[in-house]
Order: C-alpha cells, then structure tokens, then sequence
C-alpha cells in the first residue's frame, strides 16, 4: 500500500489552507497514494498560541462542512483520506479529532486527542476536551478505525509521546500507527535545545514503530506563525516522516518546505519483524497493574 502524508504551510485563510491541501491530495493520489494523510489542524494556523473565546467559531460538526468536501475528494479519487479538524461537539464542548474517510466519501470513523498540552505556545487545555476513554458504545478510545487499506492506529500530536497509546492501538489490532502533528520550537530557545527537541520528537516515534512492529506515519506543519497577540510565534519544523517497524525511515521531509512524502508499505514486513522480534508474546502482562496508577509511592 502506498501511503502520504502532507506536510504544509498555513495562512489566515481557511479556504486557501483547504484548497492547497485538496491540491496536494491530489498530486499524491495522482502517484499512486491510496492513504493521504493531512498535518493537525489544517484548516487554520495554529490557534493555540494564545487563549481566545472568539477562536470557537472555528469549531464545526463532525460530520459537517469540512467532512463533506473532503469526503467528496476521497470518493472522487477513490482513496482514503485523513484529517484533523477543530470539532464543535456541543455547545461549549470542543475536540481536537482526526477524521477517516474512505473510499466511498463516507465517514469511516474519528478519534478524539486524548492527551491535551497546556505550554507557553500551546494552550490546547483552553480549546479541548479529552477524548472519552470508553464510548457511550463502550468501545476504548484507542480504538484503530477499519477501513479498506486496513486498520488505523490513529493518534494526534501530544499522544506521540505517550508508549501507552500506542501500545493500546497495536494491542487492538491496528495495521499502522498516524499522526498528524502541529509541532515547532520557540524562537527563544537556542539552536542546540531545538536539535535536543527535535531529535527526542523523532526518536520517541520511531520507538514506537520498534517497540510495536508498526509502520509509523507523522505529518507535521512548516513555516513561522507569529502569536496572534504579537509576542512571538513558533517556527513550525516540519520533519514529517514514514518511518518501517524497526523505526527504518522510509521517507523523510525536510524543515522549511513543504512536501509530499511517500512510501508503500508493506504488510508482510510488519508480520516478519514481529515474528523475529516477539514484544507482544513476551510481554508480563501480570506484573503491570501499577501502569493505572498516577504514581508508585
């Protein structure tokens, strides 16, 4: 399976932000992709540099106006998209979720971001409600999403650096692990703490496609967005990678473009490296009840 994901730069305006990204569908699709991955919230920059009641108009349904397009596109293009919308649950009730759309244009299922930062730049706690652990179905949030190019192990950003996420997403089947990420330095940091920052952003993830026997797929953002209120900004530092279940890289952007990576996949390859590296079979099960507790005294 060949897969994509886009890496980009974003404006103040929404609808160039979608057009671009429906662009760059379909220059991968065009190649062969059959999974387009978009970065985390697409639609708009990054908000969450500063706290701001009149940023929740942004919010919209799931499903709902962004959904429709975007599935539209897939159905189109006959391949499964993923994205990352700012969704309006409620009244007052926000999430930051990732959307599946398959083949058909059809919702084929979402994930809610369930750990949520809260950092100079990144004020996520302000805009998000954590996804539920278990649904009103009953079903756990990391749940992988089934779709025609198989189960997706689909997490956002700050869940990146969580083992617990993604070993629940292996454990429930999943065939690959995403994430769209939205992710840079502060301008005030120096050039060896944003290499440190970088370097542990990438290690921990190929970890998890190690430690998994996964594929790993990160779409990330580029380019500067100044703070809304003029103190600052973030430069985005792109990076996004695809990454095989030893952590190999498979495809890998740079920081300052943007880019469409691509690689195919292979299944097989996951089921021989889980074969020769047995993590799942050797794991003591029995001795990790204390992992539910905030801290060991």
């Amino acid at each position: 399976m060949r897969v994509a994901a886009i890496q980009q730069q974003n404006s103040a305006d929404l609808a160039r932000n979608l057009d671009r990204s429906m662009e760059k569908i379909r220059e991968a699709a065009a190649a062969g992709a059959e999974l387009v991955m978009l970065q985390e919230l697409h639609r708009s920059l990054y908000f969450c540099q500063t706290e701001d009641t009149s940023v929740f108009d942004l919010a919209e349904p799931v499903p709902g106006p962004s959904t429709d397009v975007l599935g539209a596109l897939a159905r189109e293009l006959n391949i499964v998209i993923v994205a990352s919308l700012f969704e309006k649950r409620a009244t007052g009730l926000y999430h930051n979720t990732a959307v599946v759309l398959e083949r058909d244009g059809n919702l084929a299922g979402l994930y809610r971001k369930m750990h949520i930062p809260d950092d100079p730049g990144f004020y996520e706690k302000f805009y998000f409600t954590p996804g539920d652990a278990t649904f009103n179905t009953g079903q756990s949030g990391f749940t992988p999403i089934r779709t025609s190019v198989g189960k997706l192990g689909l997490l956002v950003c700050w869940d990146q650096w969580y083992p617990e996420a993604a070993r629940l997403m292996a454990l429930a089947g999943a065939d690959l692990l995403l994430y769209p990420t939205a992710i840079g330095w502060d301008q005030s940091d120096d050039p060896e703490e944003q290499a440190r920052q970088l370097d542990a952003w990438i290690t921990v993830q190929r970890a998890h496609a190690v430690a998994n026997g996964l594929p790993v797929v990160v779409a990330n953002r580029t380019g500067f967005e100044p703070a809304p209120d003029g103190d600052g900004g973030i430069q985005f530092w792109g990076n996004s990678f695809i990454c095989g279940p030893q952590g190999e890289y498979l495809a890998r952007a740079g920081d300052d473009q943007e880019q469409i990576l691509m690689a195919d996949l292979d299944p097989d390859r996951s089921e021989s490296v889980r074969r020769i590296w047995p993590y799942l079979r050797d794991r003591r099960i029995d001795a990790y009840e204390d992992l539910t507790k905030r801290f060991r005294d």
